[in-house]
């Protein structure tokens, strides 16, 4: 499966980062490929390429505030969680994502 994702906190700092490193290594362990931007209080990092947008299954957002950028995923199956979701459980929620998506 094909992930792309953006995590965000209220503060930008320790669960944003958290939450990706979580995402990045469930995906991974798990066989699938993923991307994860950030958004916060420094900006925008690792900002998705259009090309993994075009060609992700699924967009994973983890954010326990609004994020920018939505509409790049137009027409796109996206997944909306708070950061302590990812944190506490990322393989579990990749694995029902995909257990719903069918792939």
């Amino acid at each position: 499966m094909k992930i792309v994702g953006i995590a965000a906190c209220t503060s930008g700092i320790a669960h944003t980062y958290i939450a990706k490193e979580k995402l990045l290594r469930a995906a991974e362990s798990l066989g699938h490929e993923i991307h994860v931007e950030t958004q916060g209080t420094i900006g925008t990092e690792d900002e998705l390429q259009l090309d993994d947008i075009k060609n992700a299954d699924v967009v994973i957002i983890a954010a326990d505030i609004k994020v920018g950028g939505k509409e790049r995923f137009k027409g796109k199956k996206i997944v909306e969680v708070p950061t302590h979701v990812v944190i506490k459980s990322p393989k579990g929620l990749i694995n029902k994502i995909q257990q719903d998506l069918g792939l």
